[in-house]
């Protein structure tokens, strides 16, 4: 087995060009079209947190004040937006005005990301329960008792919903009553979301491991050793895996050879990595709990460039065209260059964010800690 590379940085190498950022976001098919919702946290199966374009002059285009904290990401599907705040509620939202539709009680704080699939909303509370939600009227469908508490944010495959928990297991149910289909122990909490490709899932958990998971029943086909506690959930692309770890390394996986092949850390700066990345075939895009967004280069783990926030990031990154947009903890919505890491874009929520960016239909939004919602968008003629 060929050794992994390591690298370190602590200066910004912005050397490709956004001509190949582009072509590279026409073949993972990040068209308008493509994305016009954003259906689970970072986006597609793959949990790539690639997004369309949006309009570079970004304005705040509505408000919705929830009555306590938000720490997961929206989900916007067919014109509406589903948020859930600490206070155990899911709210419905209309993406056009940010109108109230409907508001579903869970009873217990809610720190899992919404997921949308065949008109109902997906999700998972402090009590271990996971729930299925009509998408339409808001009220349950079913729910399914695991025994711990559930952050993890649900994926899907086929008529399967695929989540995680902090009981340890990997759950796969059967989206249309809730029947268990099959889980899978892990040696501890299972916080990420599990990703999707190629007739597997893959997920990196507390237990310092890297899975890969057979989705037809169940049975772990290959794992790989991290040695390191993972948080975030890694993003999938063709046969490589990238993650951030809380031994403030991110790393490259090849998921056929079952290997690291890269290690990426800062020369100055050791922190954990919390966030999730984004990537294309070219770049890795992750916040660190160093105060720094990381541009990695997704074929070396050599760094491009780094840009300073005044506080962690455990937001997500979604790169939308030729920008990247992630928040951070000191209240800053960012858009930066993804060429060159620059900020071309900000708004201060004067909120704390752990939530990450969600973006379809030419909005972006996002939640804050003081329980705002923000959607940002095109100003339209006339207003």
């Amino acid at each position: 087995m060929k050794q992994p590379t390591e690298t370190t940085v602590n200066s910004p190498f912005p050397t490709w060009s956004r001509v190949a950022a582009f072509l590279c976001a026409a073949a993972l098919g990040s068209t308008a079209a493509a994305f016009a919702d954003w259906p689970h946290f970072r986006g597609d199966a793959g949990l790539t947190g690639v997004g369309a374009p949006l309009d570079g002059n970004l304005q705040p285009l509505w408000r919705f004040e929830a009555a306590d904290a938000i720490e997961s990401t929206a989900a916007i599907v067919d014109g509406r937006v589903y948020v859930a705040s600490l206070d155990g509620k899911l709210h419905a939202l209309s993406l056009a005005d940010g109108e109230s539709l409907w508001t579903y009680e869970a009873g217990e704080e809610i720190k899992s990301s919404p997921s949308v699939r065949s008109g109902a909303v997906f999700f998972g509370d402090e009590a271990g329960v996971f729930h299925a939600v009509d998408a339409a009227t808001g009220k349950a469908r079913w729910t399914f008792q695991t025994d711990a508490g559930i952050i993890s944010s649900a994926n899907f495959v086929g008529d399967r919903v695929l989540f995680g928990s902090y009981d340890n297991f990997l759950y796969a149910l059967d989206a249309s009553d809730g029947k268990l289909a099959w889980k899978l122990e892990t040696d501890n909490y299972v916080h990420a979301s599990p990703g999707v490709a190629g007739g597997f899932t893959y997920f990196a958990g507390c237990d310092g491991l890297f899975r890969q998971v057979r989705l037809d029943d169940g049975v772990e086909a290959a794992s790989v050793q991290l040695d390191g506690y993972v948080a975030g959930s890694a993003a999938l692309l063709g046969d490589r895996a990238f993650v951030g770890t809380f031994e403030n390394t991110v790393l490259g996986i090849d998921t056929e050879n079952h290997e690291i092949i890269w290690r990426y850390r800062h020369s100055d700066r050791d922190f954990p990595f919390y966030s999730s990345p984004a990537v294309t075939e070219n770049e890795v895009i992750i916040g660190g709990r160093d105060k720094l967004v990381h541009a990695i280069d997704a074929k070396t783990g050599e760094g491009r460039w780094t840009f300073t926030t005044r506080a962690r990031i455990d937001s997500s990154p979604v790169i939308s065209g030729d920008r990247v947009y992630i928040a951070s903890k000191d209240g800053d919505v960012l858009g930066l260059d993804l060429e060159t890491g620059e900020a071309e874009w900000r708004f201060d929520t004067g909120s704390s964010i752990t939530a990450s960016p969600a973006i379809a239909d030419d909005r972006l939004v996002i939640g804050t800690l003081d329980g705002v919602v923000y959607a940002f968008g095109a100003q339209e003629a006339g207003q």
